[in-house]
């Protein structure tokens, strides 16, 4: 089919992120024009739900009123403001205020920036920064994990344990250390239990540390649930097991709730869910529903101590962004954490879980689903070849890419990533009719794509 006139602009302007550029010449991209609640609608009309939440951020849906007078009140009010040099404005003001108060531990300050991968940079910034404050200069090393996703920044890829963000990009960094990725389905032994693959991973990660000098160790850094990775949610005990080793070697522990936060896994944060307990934090993406481009790094005490005790000796603390709290996307984010808590968003999200859930569940007895797994609104599932032997397509199939392209043929768009795992995060207004619409769709496509195995003779049953 030729392109459009949209789609012939696009592939002559625009550098498209995560993208196999050379075969978008042929293909195009898929214009949208509109949306609304959990449905957004292609230039042709065609209506897709968002399983998605655009990319695990639109926590709210499409067209919420409220979020769009605000942004248009605030434009009139004060377009753009800053805080360097110790100016301020009341969006970023009461925006930190309410960070504090919704924050799952205690929160001194707030930095804010334009994404996560710009928070988490922050992160590794502010912490390097804090221990040569604190007389600690060999204390810069940062732990991640296999399978991680923290962000595209320099020092964020670093972090970010997957073998794409780093080929040809001259990374990582050499201040990274990975651990390993939790991920039971894959990585337990035969007959492990989950707690006791916890327990096995704890005792890599003090390894880990021992080798490499918990001196040397300025933090670890962990998403609560895997995003990207493939929505890898931790085995039993997990980050109990791991925060032990952490406060052994007094080394803090960074949540990256970029994804997780604000309602995803039916608590506020995923820390609350799976017991983290985190000395900072970035989040991003469900803080503003995605209307705006807005992130934020919540600091400690000790942290903001010693970064406010650096600044006076050198006269200023040299980091920030031009768009640093600004005050639009402030005030959206502070509508939005407002909507959440009077809407009982959070409750919504809780309630509907079990429905979420029982689906996933159901789709993990599909032929073609070796694992699905998922906790509150979110949920992966990984295709295999054989579910006995959990065999998985040659790479070269690209079996994921091949359903969720069946999946968008039947109205529901997915995400799939890296290992034949598919993505699904919907909007956290999602009803329960719309749910079951959801899986109906994804169910359909899964069916197709087990008809697509059996004529390539990729499925071994």
């Amino acid at each position: 089919m030729p392109l459009s006139n949209a789609q012939m602009r696009d592939v002559q302007s625009v550098l498209h992120p995560y993208t196999n550029l050379v075969k978008f010449r042929d293909t195009g991209p898929k214009v949208f024009d509109h949306g609304k609640g959990v449905t957004i609608y292609d230039d042709k009309g065609k209506d897709y739900i968002e399983a998605m939440s655009g990319l695990w951020c639109t926590a709210l849906g499409w067209g919420e009123e409220a979020l769009v007078e605000t942004a248009a009140e605030q434009m009139r009010k004060l377009a753009f403001g800053h805080l360097f040099a110790g100016r301020s404005h009341e969006p970023a003001i009461a925006l930190a205020e309410k960070l504090k108060e919704v924050a799952p531990f205690p929160v001194a300050k707030v930095f804010f920036a334009n994404s996560g991968s710009e928070a988490n940079d922050s992160q590794i910034k502010l912490y390097w920064y804090a221990n040569n404050a604190l007389g600690r200069p060999k204390k810069k090393k940062i732990i991640s994990r296999t399978k991680a996703y923290h962000g595209v920044t320099i020092a964020a890829a670093s972090l970010t344990g997957l073998p794409a963000n780093h080929r040809s990009f001259d990374l990582p960094l050499d201040f990274v250390r990975f651990t390993d990725c939790p991920h039971y389905y894959r990585g337990a032994e035969a007959g492990e239990s989950e707690e006791q693959y916890s327990a096995r991973l704890a005792a890599n990660l003090e390894a880990l540390i021992e080798d490499e000098g918990a001196d040397t160790i300025a933090a670890m850094i962990a998403e609560p649930v895997m995003g990207a990775g493939g929505v890898l949610v931790p085995p039993k005990g997990y980050f109990e097991a791991i925060g032990r080793v952490l406060a052994k070697h007094d080394i803090p522990l960074i949540a990256d709730e970029v994804i997780t936060g604000f309602g995803r896994t039916g608590n506020w944060f995923g820390s609350q869910t799976f017991g983290l307990k985190p000395a900072s934090m970035s989040v991003a993406k469900a803080l503003s529903s995605a209307y705006l481009p807005i992130s934020a790094m919540l600091i400690g005490g000790e942290l903001a101590e010693a970064i406010e005790t650096e600044s006076g000796k050198i006269g200023t603390l040299g980091h920030g962004f031009t768009y640093t709290g600004h005050p639009v996307a402030a005030a959206v984010a502070l509508k939005t954490i407002e909507l959440y808590q009077e809407r009982d968003i959070m409750g919504h999200a809780a309630r509907l879980a079990p429905q979420f859930q029982a689906h996933m569940k159901k789709l993990g007895e599909h032929p073609l689903v070796g694992e699905a797994s998922g906790v509150g609104l979110i949920g992966g599932i990984e295709l295999v070849a054989d579910k006995k032997t959990k065999a998985s397509f040659e790479a070269a199939r690209a079996a994921a890419i091949t359903i969720g392209n069946f999946a968008e043929e039947e109205g529901v768009i997915v995400r799939p990533l890296i290992g034949d795992r598919i993505a699904l995060c919907p909007p956290l207004v999602i009803k329960p009719a719309e749910i079951d619409e959801l899986f109906a769709r994804l169910t359909r496509a899964l069916d197709r794509g087990l008809d697509w195995a059996r004529r390539e003779n990729l499925v071994r049953f």
